[in-house]
């Protein structure tokens, strides 16, 4: 089947073309993002492949359709950014990665908590320059401490189970669907606020939904113990940014650690590193030294791209030959 990937980079193609060769589909690799202006660069293709930044609203869902697209193959666990709705309106089917490595975003997660209660990133550029000083990077230990896990999905349990046996935390954690594995660990459930309120460290991976949107506002922020801290390596949307910079202004916020922004799409995955950024809300949180973004990195290992690789092409497979898609996203829920 042909195939047009949108928002290329060298390592997508070196891992699809690695993992094809069994399904043989012809795939054309454009770097732009899909929108409803760069939609055309797909007429005549019966697939497309989006990431996370990919715009498939109803605009560009309209406009892959009249170039005869088919199938939307997600190479991603989200799907907040496709208009479901547009899509089986146009006749499209949509698929997505339900799991490629949670063990690389939980793993990473932990890095990003140790890094955030530790001063490592603020160590490291210190040393950098010869400053071998331990004044202002005096850090807590994570022992004993009562961690917050909202979602308890592959990757929220994952997290959990590391907090639990490896740091010896207090976990507390809020999901529709409690898991009786992590209860039977010690892990209590509760309601998000409730746990967020109770947590010394608040780990979020819950997917973007109308709920979770700006779960963590100014009255979520208002609602932590004071110094607490927040790490996000789930969508970005769930926590609103503005708010996060009210309360690091003062004190309520102890620390904050972002893998993913809400208004990422035009900045992560892009070298910028000479330009003028003009999002004044992230060049504001990176002033701050409590503060530590990465660029949308979690997901990145090598046993994670093989795996989105493996899946996205089996689903396109599936569809080219007809089959049930094991992993189809339609407006009324998911299969995988």
């Amino acid at each position: 089947m042909r195939v047009a990937m949108f928002s290329t980079k060298p390592y997508d193609r070196r891992s699809f073309e690695e993992r094809n060769a069994p399904h043989g589909h012809e795939i054309t690799y454009f770097e732009p993002r899909l929108s409803a202006q760069t939609a055309s660069l797909a007429d005549g293709f019966p697939a497309v492949c989006l990431f996370v930044n990919d715009e498939a609203n109803a605009a560009a869902i309209a406009r892959l359709a009249q170039g005869g697209t088919k199938l939307i193959a997600l190479r991603c666990a989200g799907f907040n950014n496709v208009d479901l709705a547009a899509a089986e309106q146009h006749g499209i089917a949509v698929a997505r990665v339900p799991a490629y490595s949670p063990h690389a975003v939980a793993e990473f997660t932990v890095g990003l908590m140790l890094s955030l209660v530790r001063n490592i990133h603020r160590a490291y550029q210190r040393t950098r320059d010869n400053n071998f000083a331990l004044d202002g990077l005096l850090g807590f230990d994570l022992h004993g401490k009562t961690v917050g896990v909202v979602g308890t999905g592959k990757i929220g349990a994952i997290v959990a189970r590391i907090l639990l046996a490896g740091f010896g935390c207090r976990v507390l954690a809020s999901d529709p669907y409690p898991d009786e594995a992590l209860v039977a660990l010690g892990v209590r459930y509760g309601e998000p606020r409730a746990v967020i309120a109770a947590s010394d460290l608040v780990t979020l991976h819950c997917p973007l939904t109308p709920e979770t949107h700006h779960l963590l506002d100014a009255a979520g922020f208002a609602r932590m113990k004071r110094g607490a801290m927040v790490v996000n390596t789930s969508r970005g949307a769930i926590l609103d940014a503005e708010a996060a910079i009210e309360a690091l202004k003062s004190g309520q916020l102890g620390g904050l650690a972002i893998d993913v922004y809400e208004q990422e799409a035009d900045l992560f995955f892009e070298d910028l590193s000479n330009e003028i950024i003009q999002d004044d809300t992230l060049q504001r949180l990176m002033m701050f030294p409590n503060v530590l973004v990465t660029g949308h990195q979690a997901f990145f290992t090598r046993e994670a791209l093989e795996n989105i690789a493996d899946t996205t092409l089996g689903n396109i497979t599936a569809f080219a030959r007809g089959e049930a898609l094991e992993n189809a996203v339609t407006a009324a829920g998911t299969r995988g």
